[in-house]
């Protein structure tokens, strides 16, 4: 199948999860979710991520975003590697993660590369709006863990521009100044950003972060 991309609908489907069996736009709701995938069950970097993800749960509520884990094992597998993720990683895992065990939804979101490995799911994130829309892909190696403070550090973004006439430069942060994009005339900058811009050259506008 064709690689999804930015602005298509995430695919719905039903599936089985470790909290129940779950129609996956119901689930989401009118608000922002991440479905990410991992190679398999008892492995030792997705139990640190699954922990991680459980101890940011706070952080995702307040962005009001659902989370969703995948894997191609089994339910039962599922709750047995849950007890395993609680007890080394000091937390509670309160997500479903998806049973995938037909990868059905591995082969919907294109999460199996054959090249690095014909059978397991790489490390895949997406991010989708209340639209139902993906708005940010990442894929990262089987290897390599992921660093859920830049995902946080993008659904900030992504909620901020969603509503905002800005984009985020390099390196941003909440808190941070914002760029002006430029679609938007200089006469009505005042208005848009009462807040005062710099012009720093007629292409690149700045401007304190318009929602904090």
């Amino acid at each position: 199948m064709s690689t999804l991309r930015l602005g298509d609908i995430a695919p719905n489907f039903t599936a089985k999860t470790s909290e129940g069996d779950i129609n996956f736009h119901e689930w989401l709701g009118e608000g922002w979710g991440i479905l990410f995938s991992h190679p398999a069950d008892y492995t030792p970097v997705c139990t640190t991520e699954l922990g991680t993800v459980a101890k940011y749960t706070e952080e995702f509520t307040k962005r009001n975003v659902k989370v969703a884990a995948l894997s191609v094992d089994g339910v039962d597998s599922h709750l047995g590697w849950i007890k395993d993720i609680n007890e080394t990683q000091n937390t509670t895992v309160n997500f479903p993660i998806i049973a995938d065990e037909d990868r059905k939804v591995s082969d919907l979101y294109d999460m199996i590369h054959p090249n690095a490995d014909t059978t397991l799911t790489v490390r895949s994130v997406f991010v989708i709006g209340p639209d139902k829309k993906i708005k940010l892909t990442i894929t990262y190696p089987a290897s390599t863990g992921r660093n859920f403070d830049e995902l946080l550090r993008v659904i900030d973004s992504l909620q901020l521009t969603a509503y905002h006439k800005v984009a985020t430069p390099a390196n941003w942060k909440h808190g941070d100044d914002v760029v002006i994009v430029p679609a938007v005339k200089n006469e009505d900058i005042a208005e848009l950003f009462p807040k005062g811009h710099k012009e720093v050259k007629p292409y690149l506008r700045v401007t304190p972060q318009p929602n904090v």
